[in-house]
Formats: C-alpha cells, structure tokens, sequence
C-alpha cells in the first residue's frame, strides 16, 4: 500500500490578487487560516488558483511561498496540469525545487486523448519526477474522463498515488475503487460527493469551500474517517447551500467573490474570469449571511 500524501481536508486555495499581480500579503493571511482550521495539505495553482492563467514564473514563485509558510505544517501539493505534456514535466520540475510534497495534474483539455494516451501523459511525468502524483478527474472542464480500467492501470504506478475523483459519478468511483483497492487514495473533489465517496472508500477531499469554512470540511473529514456517517451527514446536510452556491457560476468565480465578502480577499480575477452575475452574487451573500461569514461591515 502507498503512503498517502495526505487525509482528510486539502484545500483547493484560492490565488488572492490585487491591481493584476499576486496579493502574497492576503495568501500569508489565508495560509494561516487554513492551518488554524485544521487543513491537511494546500493545492497551489490548481482550477481554483487559476492556474491557466499564472505564468510558469508566478506558479513557481507561489509553490515555493505556499512550501515556505507552510514550514512543513501542511503538506504542497502544487497544481502542474497541462494538455501538453512536456508542460507538466517542466512544472512538475520546478514544483520539486520549490519545496512541494507532490503534485496534482488534470487530464489533458483540448486536444484531450484517448484511455491509452491517459496513460502515456500521467506515466511520463511519474517517471521523470521524484515527487507523488494525485491524478485529476474532472471530465465536466477538460472533455476527458478517466476510465475504472485505466485507473487500474495507473495505480501499478509506483509514483502515482492518488486521485482527485470530480466527475460526480458516484458509481463508477465505486466501481473504480473496487478494482483499484488500496492501490491508491481516493480522494473527492466535490464538497458535495465528500461524504458518499468516504463511505466508498475516499480518504479525504480537494475542496473549494475550505477556503471559507476550513474547520467545516476538516470537521466533515475528520466524522467520516471516524465512521460517524450520521453525524457527517448532517454536517453535510446544513451546509449543502454553501456547497451548492459556490458553483453557481465557472469555480473560482463564487468563491473569489465569496472570500471578498468575507474580508479574505479583493474580488479580482484574471480574463476570461469575469465578476459575478448580480442575482447569483445577491444568492451567494444571502447564504454567507446565512452561515456568519459576511464580514464586519
């Protein structure tokens, strides 16, 4: 059985910026917020950092800052994804040499692949790099799904160790989970598929809402690997609107704004991200009213 690189609640951390550069005086702060709220592992330049917009400078300059706040505290785990494979590896590389724990890389968007070439892109980069891979499924944004078969081709992988499993598709990861076993660690990437997809089997979540509620998703987490499904599920239950309005519009435009109106961070954005739409933003402060997470006025 693999060592996973972590349990329990990753947080999928928000890229804060201001006046069109990084903002590493808001990251410092949400850093600190995360580990005070029990987060286990931090994904930098992930969907939800934008990764595709930062450059391979920015994304380099914010593993090393996210590895060195962290000062081993909470695990990096750097977000190297590209349809270009060469890409990845160059990323996977500079990820190594700014400190990470492991990286997360999504299936090629695009020009996509079929199930064979799935296995040729994540085993090249799991080759050449000496860090562990967390493969990211997430068909609804790339147009590529990974197969139950191909991931259990993948887990023979030495250096592929996990899977952030978002295709919303709750049988088929069970499915996968039953041919896979403890080969890899599963972990969810919906806060809404947390608590079905541990009681399959998954260690833990990639989240977005950790970015506002860390004590939340790491108390969900923590219910779940206890086997406390009742209680998870009521956890779950009380802050599904939370859940579900983050995801009103493309990720990370509600929770940008969302962080903003919790006094975390501005609400700035790289094109073709745009502001929030005025009835969903309207929607999102009621259910942050709702929850205690609008700040002071």
């Amino acid at each position: 059985m693999k060592s996973p690189i972590f349990t329990g609640s990753g947080t999928a951390l928000v890229t804060p910026m201001r006046a069109g550069g990084v903002d590493y005086a808001a990251l410092a702060r949400i850093i600190e917020r995360q580990h005070a709220g029990g987060t286990a592992a931090l994904i930098v330049c992930g969907t939800t950092g934008e990764g595709a917009t930062l450059s391979p400078a920015e994304h380099e300059a914010l593993f090393r800052f996210a590895a060195d706040r962290s000062a081993g505290r909470m695990k990096i785990v750097a977000g190297i994804g590209s349809n270009d494979t060469a890409a990845a590896l160059d990323m996977a590389k500079r990820a190594e040499q700014s400190g990470a724990d492991g990286l997360l890389m999504v299936t090629p968007y695009y020009n996509k692949t079929t199930q064979a070439g799935l296995v040729e892109h994540f085993t090249y980069v799991a080759d050449r790099s000496a860090l562990p891979l967390i493969v990211y499924n997430v068909p609804s944004r790339t147009g590529v799904g990974i197969a139950p078969e191909t991931y259990a081709l993948l887990a023979d992988h030495p250096n592929i160790n996990a899977v952030k499993e978002a295709s919303g598709d709750i049988g088929q990861f069970a499915r996968t989970a039953a041919l896979c076993g403890d080969r890899l660690t599963f972990l969810s990437g919906n806060d809404s598929d947390t608590v079905a997809m541990m009681a399959l089997g998954a260690r833990g979540v990639i989240s977005v809402a950790s970015n506002l509620v860390p004590e939340t998703v790491s108390r969900l987490c923590a219910l779940c690997a206890a086997g406390d499904f009742a209680a998870a599920s009521a956890l779950n239950r009380s802050y599904m609107d939370l859940f579900s309005v983050l995801f009103r519009e493309v990720n990370p435009i509600p929770i940008k704004t969302a962080m903003a109106m919790a006094g975390l961070c501005a609400d700035e954005m790289r094109l073709p991200l745009v502001p929030m739409s005025a009835p969903h933003r309207e929607e999102l402060r009621r259910v942050l009213e709702g929850h205690g997470l609008l700040a002071a006025p």
